[in-house]
């Protein structure tokens, strides 16, 4: 099942504190970006956030992190309830410490030119 672009809208809002937010959809689902780091995958209409140690720490210290992979196959993420989401300031700070921790993506190599015949 795909996800709602509203599920989408409603938690880039809720992040719109951490800076430079955005989604790009994937397959029918969503990845979160936060400065150009993926740290989030909104998959079946559920947040789905990157495992971090900073981002277990904070989730921790509200509740026992739930952890699900996002499609099948895939790693283990936090899973995040569905009720957290209203707690703006919480899931801001869960994703920029989380972004913090991540590494910025490698760059995508420039094409080289074609040859002419």
């Amino acid at each position: 099942m795909a996800s709602q672009q509203g599920t989408v809208d409603f938690l880039l809002d809720q992040m719109a504190g951490v800076g430079s937010i955005s989604a790009k959809k994937m397959f029918g689902e969503y990845g979160l970006y936060c400065e150009g780091k993926m740290f989030a995958i909104v998959a079946d209409d559920q947040l789905f956030i990157k495992p971090t140690e900073a981002g277990r720490a904070w989730i921790s210290a509200l509740c026992t992190p739930q952890e699900a992979p996002p499609y099948p196959q895939a790693k283990p993420y936090f899973l995040i309830d569905g009720e957290l989401w209203d707690e703006r300031e919480w899931l801001t700070q869960l994703a920029q410490r989380t972004a913090a921790e991540l590494p910025l993506p490698k760059p995508k190599p420039v094409p080289k030119p074609k040859k002419q015949l």
